[in-house]
């Protein structure tokens, strides 16, 4: 086949200004490595626990400065871009924030959690608009390095339109006993499965999904301190009769654990992997299979390559690929997942978004 599409994560050469606003455990374990790994100017941290940033310089000396204050944050001058690395509630307080501080913004995914705060998200963004900042949200998950190219060959037209997506969830579940992913009502069809809802959206485009069904259900084995069920699936379907799936069966058992995923499409279709060490893609088209070299992984490339589209657009003068804007529709897809499975699996019509 022809030369593939570069899928990996792109930077301008200007890769400086970014401070983190909160400095939990994905912030130490996924997005300081990936600045670190691919070269990006941390000017400083901040967090509002003081133990979340203890030995944080030592441990990444990209880091140049632990910030007492998040005013000492937001009123730098030379901080060009906020990661904003807290979880969903109080996040729109945050962005606003940095807005009116005249910065940049990367949130970390779901933009917002609720019906209420993607209602008042338009008005945060039109005040991004006239402070000339742009906010974009941190779908690592689009540059898991197989997600990516397979995103880049669909929109090449590779497989054709396509018909239909399919994920299951082969590997063991993250930690959810005793956590606080544990207090997110329905949190496997919401919270967990927004990357698998994301970036089935953006391979159905340009269909719109208009339906959401979502079931969930404890299973056998399950430990029986966990809240939340820990067997779920979504189905997306679309105006043009396309649909996706993302099923989960339970805390799998696998000695080859993965993630794999299929896109049918009218010409081909795409058979790939992520996670665990099973990144892979393979097109099958014209009689015969192509086994896609890739490199890398979504952890750590993908959360590089979120902050990297974001400082190439802003470098080109472009709206960004993981726009705000764009973000709010699979929240959107998200709350109805969440209203289907709350209501027993009935299917949940999705509202269009604001213009």
């Amino acid at each position: 086949m022809t030369a593939l599409p570069d899928y990996r994560p792109r930077f301008p050469d200007d890769r400086s200004g970014v401070a983190v606003l909160g400095c939990g455990t994905i912030a130490r374990a996924a997005h300081l490595p990936a600045y670190r790994d691919h070269g990006v100017g941390v000017r400083g941290v901040w967090s509002r626990r003081s133990e979340a940033t203890a030995g944080i310089r030592d441990e990444f000396p990209v880091v140049e400065r632990v910030y007492a204050d998040v005013r000492d944050l937001l009123d730098d001058p030379e901080v060009r871009i906020v990661d904003i690395a807290t979880g969903p509630i109080g996040r729109l307080a945050w962005i606003e924030a940095a807005i009116k501080a005249g910065k940049h913004v990367l949130a970390q995914k779901p933009l917002v959690a609720t019906a209420g705060d993607l209602a008042a998200l338009p008005a945060v963004l039109r005040l991004a608009e006239d402070a000339g900042v742009t906010v974009a949200v941190n779908h690592n998950g689009r540059w898991a390095p197989a997600w990516r190219l397979a995103t880049l060959l669909v929109r090449d037209g590779a497989v054709g339109d396509v018909v239909g997506v399919t994920h299951l969830h082969d590997k063991q579940l993250p930690p959810l006993a005793g956590t606080p992913f544990d207090d997110v009502d329905h949190m496997l069809v919401t919270d967990y499965l927004l990357h698998w809802i994301d970036i089935s959206r953006t391979w159905l485009a340009p269909a719109d999904v208009t339906t959401v069904q979502a079931v969930d259900s404890r299973v056998p084995g399950q430990d029986p301190a966990a809240r939340n069920p820990w067997s779920a699936t979504v189905h997306l379907s679309t105006s043009v009769g396309s649909s996706a799936s993302v099923r989960i069966v339970g805390d799998v058992v696998a000695s080859s654990p993965g993630c794999p995923f299929w896109i049918h499409g009218t010409e081909g279709t795409l058979r790939g992997s992520v996670l665990m060490g099973s990144d892979a893609l393979v097109l099958d088209r014209d009689g015969h299979q192509d086994q896609l070299p890739l490199t890398g992984a979504w952890f750590v490339d993908g959360f590089a390559g979120a902050m990297g589209e974001l400082m190439s657009a802003l470098a080109e003068g472009r709206e960004p690929e993981n726009a705000a804007s764009d973000a709010a529709e699979s929240v959107r897809l998200m709350l109805a997942a969440h209203e289907s499975a709350a209501d027993g699996g009935r299917p949940a019509r999705v509202e269009a978004g604001p213009g």
